[in-house]
């Protein structure tokens, strides 16, 4: 079962730090170092149905890469396309 960031989000908020303290969000941000930027689980208002709202923009779930909480690896896009190319899916 491929696990999406919206659904990593959620289970991380419900199960153990209502206002995502200590999640680290990577995502595609063009123009950046690497065009990768952080933003801290705080400064997330809402998981929405597209993406997630922060105060100044709307992050589209696409671009989130990787999703780490209290220092380890919850989420990781490669891992979750590997793992659906393994049963057949692209």
């Amino acid at each position: 079962m491929t696990v999406t960031p919206r659904e990593a989000l959620n289970e991380i908020k419900w199960r153990y730090s209502r206002e995502l303290e200590g999640v680290e969000i990577w995502y595609i941000h063009r123009g950046a170092p690497g065009n990768m930027k952080m933003m801290e689980g705080k400064d997330v208002r809402n998981i929405g149905s597209y993406g997630i709202e922060t105060e100044r923009a709307t992050i589209p779930y696409h671009r989130i890469m990787r999703i780490i909480f209290n220092g380890e690896l919850f989420f990781d896009r490669e891992h979750e396309r590997n793992r659906g190319s393994e049963k057949g899916h692209t």
